[in-house]
């Protein structure tokens, strides 16, 4: 590695704009196109990846010194995102409940049946404790999926702004 050219500010912007989009494009597709439903935790677990890409944007387009502080605060931001997404594994494995009140089973309160189909969510939940697996026989729920992708997102971003990357424009 001490061969390897620190990567430009406006390289790593770039790339967390990409790599963040990645990650919710493959969230997206699994759900529109695999018919994945996504629990409450899953939907926050695609806010620190959106806000990553504001960031990185930002980035983008900022001078070097203040381009590096944004970029600092993208890797925060990825880091928040395993965080979230350790929750959710955590909720899976049966660790401890779900912070979000929303990933219970669905609840019906008594009453008529119009009342019943009145109160139904337009789209049905999934409770955030039932793993989603998208890859057949790989044991590996997308909530784990997504904390090894935000942990190593996060490392290459660290690795790339603190390891002699000052020297490049």
């Amino acid at each position: 590695m001490a061969g390897m050219r620190a990567l430009s500010h406006r390289s790593l912007a770039l790339f967390t704009v990409l790599a963040a989009a990645a990650a919710l494009g493959v969230a997206l597709a699994s759900e529109h196109w695999g018919g994945v439903v996504p629990c409450a935790l899953c939907l926050v677990e695609r806010w620190p990846y959106r806000i990553a890409i504001a960031l990185g944007l930002v980035a983008l387009v900022l001078p070097r010194g203040i381009g590096r502080v944004v970029l600092v605060l993208a890797l925060l931001t990825v880091l928040v995102g395993a965080g979230f997404a350790f929750v959710h594994v955590g909720v899976e494995w049966g660790w401890w409940p779900s912070p979000l009140p929303e990933c219970a089973a669905p609840h019906f309160e008594p009453g008529s049946i119009a009342q019943r189909l009145a109160s139904m969510p337009a789209r049905p939940s999934k409770p955030c404790d039932s793993p989603t697996y998208l890859i057949p026989f790989l044991p590996v729920s997308m909530a784990a999926m997504n904390l090894i992708y935000a942990l190593a997102f996060a490392a290459f971003l660290a690795i790339s702004l603190f390891r002699g990357g000052r020297r490049r424009g």
